[in-house]
């Protein structure tokens, strides 16, 4: 009896310093993050910190933005960015190349006000007629997005003609007011930014033959401190457990 006795606590003391351990190495991470992956994260970090104990300190922002701040020396421990911007900052050594992640993406889609008249997108000469039927439309001129768009439009030939009708803003968040309040008949967003906005819906994503994916990819500062830290918060952003967040986020693999 004593013997098993021994053996309980022997095993109870070891779960209470496994738990001050645990708590000892728990560590803040600093995340410089893309608004394209914001709804994902508000949802994952907490669930994050609780399993881990870690912290996360994380700031949204468009990925140009960011990109500017890491080149200026801003102090991270995980950027998640496009994959274009991420590998260049891994090219200039701010971002260690190994434990780079690709975690999600979201395709382009046009954002409306709730409740307001659907209009037909679903074949690029549907779509490319609802653009030039549209009142207004805004799109973040230096997001993913914003520049995706640009670039088929020039495709279709329409740049010039949407230019008197085109509400360019600094970011993502100023296209969804601009959809709720009426400034804007059509915005252009990822499917991820657009679930999030309060009195705005989806109206229908691109076309297939002219879709543009955002890509969110994470990868860990290469003078993080909290490095260990940083690669855990990615591998659980990428586990398979993440995935139906992911989804209903607006989102996939």
């Amino acid at each position: 009896m004593k013997e098993r006795r021994s053996v309980s606590v022997a095993a109870g003391l070891a779960l209470v310093l496994l738990a001050q351990a645990g708590t000892a190495s728990a560590a803040e991470i600093k995340v410089l993050c893309s608004v394209g992956l914001k709804a994902v994260a508000e949802a994952l970090v907490p669930q994050f910190e609780t399993r881990t104990k870690h912290k996360v300190a994380i700031t949204y922002d468009l990925a140009s933005t960011i990109k500017k701040q890491i080149e200026d020396g801003a102090a991270f421990d995980v950027a998640i960015e496009t994959p274009a911007v991420l590998d260049d900052l891994i090219a200039k050594g701010k971002v260690a190349a190994e434990g780079r992640a690709t975690i999600a993406q979201t395709g382009l889609a046009v954002a409306v006000r709730k409740g307001a008249h659907k209009v037909d997108i679903s074949t690029v000469d549907a779509f490319k007629r609802a653009l030039l039927n549209a009142k207004s439309i805004a799109y973040a001129k230096e997001g993913a997005s914003g520049v995706a768009f640009v670039a088929i439009i020039q495709r279709f030939g329409i740049a010039d003609a949407l230019k008197s009708k085109s509400i360019l803003t600094t970011s993502g968040d100023a296209v969804g007011e601009a959809v709720v309040n009426g400034t804007a008949e059509f915005g252009i967003l990822p499917v991820s930014e657009i679930l999030p906005v309060s009195g705005a819906e989806v109206l229908a994503t691109f076309p297939k033959e002219v879709q543009s994916y955002v890509v969110m990819v994470g990868g860990v500062g290469a003078a993080s401190k909290q490095a260990a830290a940083g690669r855990d918060f990615l591998k659980f952003l990428t586990a398979p457990e993440a995935l139906p967040v992911i989804k209903a986020k607006g989102m996939e693999r």
